[in-house]
């Protein structure tokens, strides 16, 4: 099962992610984390990001399509794979489309979490994050045990620098055009799925739900 998941800055993407590759046994790919972790490390790669991701601007086109391309060749492609935050433009969705061709695989189904945007600023901005483990909370929705300090780890939680107000709102500027393609482009090919839902469980239950009638 290849799935992918749409949606704008703070809709839920990672955390619904992480759910279906747990509960379906696939290979979680998230290339925000990827890219993180390349900023991390100092590499040409990371350095191109960095300066994209500070300004809420998509990192190009061919620097996400190389890091998608290299995890497939590292991966078993044979158990499946949930992808979070990819493909983010038209172009990316097109290339994706003919890299899976080439491997004899394709997307099984696409969803698309649609939230209003006016409740993502709020959302992103109380997000959360532990660098160590990558689990994620929220000062008000999902607050940990012991503020600022995860529960699983014990480490420092942080607020990433693309999770600032004002990244945020230029962020979902940039995003919503490009999301509103990507939903045109899937609904075309059939396996568009459109997610809605308050509350991460009952988005997560609406998404089960989907996935159990295709298998």
């Amino acid at each position: 099962m290849n799935l992918t998941l749409l949606g704008l800055p703070g809709a839920g993407k990672g955390t619904q992610a992480k759910k279906i590759s747990r509960d379906y046994n696939i290979t979680h790919i998230a290339t925000g984390d990827i890219f993180r972790i390349l900023i991390e490390k100092g590499t040409p790669l990371g350095k191109r990001a960095e300066k994209y991701i500070q300004q809420g601007k998509l990192v190009p086109d061919d620097d996400a399509i190389q890091i998608v391309k290299e995890e497939f060749s590292r991966i078993d492609m044979n158990t499946g794979f949930v992808l979070d935050g990819f493909p983010r433009t038209l172009y990316q969705a097109e290339i994706l489309t003919e890299i899976l061709d080439d491997m004899g695989y394709r997307l099984d189904m696409v969803f698309f979490i649609k939230v209003n945007p006016e409740e993502l600023v709020e959302r992103v901005a109380g997000r959360r994050v532990c660098l160590n483990c990558g689990a994620t909370f929220h000062i008000e929705y999902n607050p940990p045990k012991k503020e600022g300090i995860c529960d699983l780890c014990g480490d420092e939680l942080i607020q990433r620098s693309d999770d600032q107000k004002d990244t945020v709102r230029k962020r979902i500027e940039i995003h919503s055009n490009k999301v509103d393609e990507l939903v045109s482009y899937y609904k075309d090919l059939g396996i568009l799925r459109i997610i809605t839902g308050q509350s991460i469980e009952e988005i997560y239950s609406n998404i089960k739900m989907a996935i159990e009638v295709e298998l």
